[in-house]
């Protein structure tokens, strides 16, 4: 159990955790922060431009950086980018800051729910599977490692995942005020 003010979301890309956890927050009352969209508000430019200027590693500087310091404020669900889990130092600030929620996905529901979405850099190309494989076969083992509660992934609308989501949440969840 890891009593927290705090909501953070790791998970696969495609899982849900911007869609979902904007819901959870306004459930819970917490401000809502998408890793992925703090790096663009910061850099002026997309996730993208920034993969294509820095490559991953420059990317992934960056998401180290603001995942301190959004991980830092309290009472904030913060949905992270599905690569954040990387890390070892990010895991551990996930640990330490917050109650870490697992949103699970396979990668056929990854499939589905990415099929017309062109704007994320590791994705390009061509082999998607194969992309989502390797990704899931190094990721896994990291959101198991962080993650205080696994939410499996559904074939569900939002709204249904995020009730289920929630459900699951109350009966785990430790929740200490933001203080």
């Amino acid at each position: 159990m890891n009593p927290s003010c705090n909501l953070f979301m790791v998970g696969p890309t495609g899982a849900g955790k911007t869609s979902i956890g904007r819901r959870l927050a306004a459930h819970y009352g917490l401000e809502f922060l998408d890793l992925d969209q703090e790096i663009e508000r910061h850099c002026g430019t997309t996730v993208s431009t920034v993969f294509e200027l820095e490559g991953e590693a420059g990317f992934r500087r960056r998401e180290s950086t603001l995942l301190d310091a959004c991980s830092a404020r309290r009472g904030v669900l913060l949905a992270t980018g599905a690569g954040a889990v990387l890390d070892p130092a990010n895991r551990r600030l996930l640990a330490e800051r917050g109650y870490v929620l697992w949103l699970q996905a396979t990668v056929e529901q990854q499939l589905e729910r990415l099929a017309r979405d062109r704007s994320r850099p590791l994705l390009a190309g061509e082999d998607r599977r194969a992309k989502l494989e390797s990704m899931a076969g190094i990721r896994t083992p990291l959101y198991a490692d962080v993650a205080d509660l696994v939410i499996p992934g559904e074939h569900e609308l939002v709204l249904a995942a995020s009730e289920r989501s929630i459900a699951l949440i109350d009966q785990h969840w430790q929740r200490q005020q933001a203080a």
